[in-house]
């Protein structure tokens, strides 16, 4: 798929740390309860730390308990969605449609959400500009 935003592996390398190229690029996960936003309050938007596409706002964030920051929602037409069948689950990667890279999953598991849906996104991947 092309990107609005395209870098070569060697460009995305040399911006950004080990870690965050382990998850945006590789697909790789933080560790549970790790991350800089699961528990942050902050108003604001979220966006790629790789492009800088805004992808949601702390308007659908909630505190889900799963050790990862928790969206009921994107802002629209921000997210690609990619069926992901590792580590012998079915789950749906999500990632950034101006860049590709891998921000976490969707799960349709509820928690009371207006939508339903839990994005499940590793707060390496992301970037909170407060309101």
């Amino acid at each position: 798929m092309a990107y609005d935003v395209e870098k070569t592996d060697e460009e995305w390398r040399a911006q950004l740390s080990p870690e965050e190229y382990a998850v945006l690029r590789q697909a790789g996960t933080e560790r549970a309860f790790t991350g800089e936003y699961t528990d942050t309050e902050t108003q604001g938007t979220y966006s790629c730390k790789a492009c800088g596409a805004e992808l949601f706002t702390s308007t659908t964030k909630f505190h889900s308990g799963c050790g990862w920051p928790s969206f009921y929602q994107p802002i629209t037409d921000t997210i690609e969605y990619i069926e992901d069948v590792s580590h012998g689950m079915k789950r749906v990667e999500v990632r950034c449609a101006s860049c590709g890279s891998h921000l976490g999953h969707v799960f349709p598991d509820g928690y009371g959400t207006p939508t339903g849906d839990r994005y499940c996104i590793n707060s390496i991947s992301i970037d909170l500009k407060p309101a």
